[in-house]
């Protein structure tokens, strides 16, 4: 421990978890302790000496605790400058003391969110005093340790006041925390998003490997005003996540929670490369993992079912980096034990983790969005051409569902309760229909009864002939070109029934 000690602590904290034994060397050491209700009476219960703030500031508590630590005599002690002999004077002429050592966390808004509590519940938790007691004294962080967080507590204990470069990151901490705090609040009361500002609070889950590639740095947080996430998947076994595999974790689950029915899916680089829904989920497995059984190697599965011991012994059967369910069979465990880098994560509430806003990066700051979510039939769309059966339109929807989740330009071709062929992220639909078509024809020659979706318009009618060549006769598209006549035309011509749904799905 530093040679130098510390004096005076202030101390006010939800979170007490090894607060008295870091606190009890300190005062062995001389430390006087200032404390406020709940954690003065904390400490004295663990043979510690406090003083009550109501002491020092000659007011009591009151609204039920609403004011205790707001008061000049509080701040004053915070604020003063060590070099600034008026302030020192003032403090002297006032009889405080100096305080060098602040340890506060803030009320548990985020735990009383997370159980549900109601907004006039949630209103008592908003901490005001906290966060003013942690800026003033991370503003005076050149004389003044400030402690947010107790896992920092072993290091302030070892190095003590005498570090500025430490007590400097102390202070960013505390700023940190407190923004992030104060944006979990103002996402939680609601209100659009859209406006002059918009704050985006974070909370630390775990240091990643390394990002995209092994040269680039990478932490995950979470949310902390979301409910549900990725965070609360239990990883039952296999090696630590990657930061790729949660972009593609993320994408397959969002995949996989827009069907309602069993579904499997299977995705590579973000891109589903296998989707199928069946009323039996072992059929949707099986289905999903043959829709393109190349492309599916070191992929990520995600289903919306329990994963069963034959379900295991397919998956078992392909190099896979993940597989995230709502649980495993015990065997489906056993069987899948000895792939020791499969990475298994058990998600119970999967299909109900749904995310209301998506977030991108761009260079200088960041965009803010709605997620798109992939729509159901509805017998508003234009249908041009004899109304499909219930087996062709089951097909369509599935079709459109999967178009929704690749990336633009996208174009998916699917039939008997799976994809068949996919192509996406092409700078132009034509290579879309080509890359579609093609992976169809590799994989599936048999399946004579496909269709075909598409994520935006057809701006011309030259992918409706490749298409019409190719034996498709549905599809389903939003329309809205400049040439949907054109368009409407040559699929009229070459007997192409087609759906238009009025509403796009780029995915950039």
């Amino acid at each position: 421990m530093s040679s130098k000690k510390f004096r005076n602590a202030l101390v006010s904290v939800s979170d007490k978890r090894g607060l008295v034994e870091f606190l009890k060397p300190l005062q062995a050491q001389g430390l006087r302790i200032l404390s406020t209700g709940g954690t003065a009476r904390h400490l004295r219960e663990n043979g510690l000496e406090v003083v009550d703030v109501s002491e020092q500031t000659g007011f009591p508590e009151v609204m039920d605790g609403r004011v205790k630590t707001l008061h000049p005599r509080i701040h004053m002690a915070l604020l003063a400058r060590g070099d600034e002999a008026e302030d020192l004077e003032i403090l002297k002429r006032e009889g405080l003391e100096p305080i060098d050592l602040v340890v506060v966390n803030l009320y548990p808004f985020e735990g009383e969110l997370a159980k549900g509590a109601g907004e006039s519940e949630l209103i008592e938790y908003i901490d005001i005093g906290g966060p003013s007691l942690l800026r003033a004294s991370a503003k005076n962080f050149e004389r003044i340790t400030v402690v947010c967080d107790p896992q920092d507590y072993a290091k302030v204990s070892e190095v003590g006041p005498s570090d500025r470069a430490w007590r400097r990151q102390l202070a960013s901490k505390v700023f940190s925390h407190v923004s992030s705090y104060d944006a979990m609040i103002a996402s939680s009361l609601g209100g659009d998003w859209i406006g002059p500002h918009w704050s985006l609070g974070g909370s630390f889950v775990q240091e990643l490997r390394y990002g995209e590639n092994p040269h680039q740095r990478a932490t995950w947080y979470r949310r902390r005003e979301a409910r549900s996430g990725l965070h609360q998947a239990e990883i039952l076994q296999g090696k630590e996540l990657s930061f790729n595999n949660l972009l593609d974790l993320d994408a397959a689950v969002s995949a996989v929670q827009d069907f309602e029915g069993p579904a499997a899916v299977a995705v590579k680089h973000t891109n589903p490369c296998g989707v199928a829904s069946h009323v039996s989920a072992e059929a949707a497995m099986t289905l999903a993992l043959k829709a393109d059984p190349v492309s599916v190697f070191g992929g990520i599965v995600a289903v919306n079912f329990s994963i069963s011991d034959t379900m295991a012994e397919q998956l078992g059967g392909i190099f896979l980096e993940c597989i995230v369910a709502p649980d495993f069979s015990p065997e489906a465990r056993r069987l899948l034990q000895g792939k020791k880098n499969l990475r298994l994560l058990k998600w119970p509430n999967l299909v109900q983790s749904k995310d209301e806003t998506r977030l991108r990066s761009i260079l200088g700051g960041f965009l803010v969005q709605d997620a798109d979510q992939a729509d159901h039939w509805d017998p508003a769309w234009t249908v041009l051409g004899p109304p499909p059966s219930a087996t062709i339109r089951d097909d369509l929807l599935l079709a459109w569902k999967v178009v929704t989740r690749l990336k633009s330009n996208a174009i998916a071709v699917a039939g008997g309760h799976r994809s068949l062929g996919l192509g996406m992220g092409q700078v132009n639909r034509v290579d879309a229909v080509a890359q579609a078509l093609s992976r169809w024809q590799q994989f599936h020659p048999g399946e004579k009864h496909a269709v075909l979706a598409s994520d935006a318009f057809f701006p011309f009618p030259d992918s409706i002939e490749k298409i019409a060549a190719a034996g498709i006769r549905y599809i389903i598209q939003p329309g809205g070109s400049v040439r949907d006549e054109e368009v409407k035309a040559a699929a009229r011509d070459h007997g192409i029934t087609m759906v238009l749904t009025g509403r796009r799905h780029f995915s950039h």
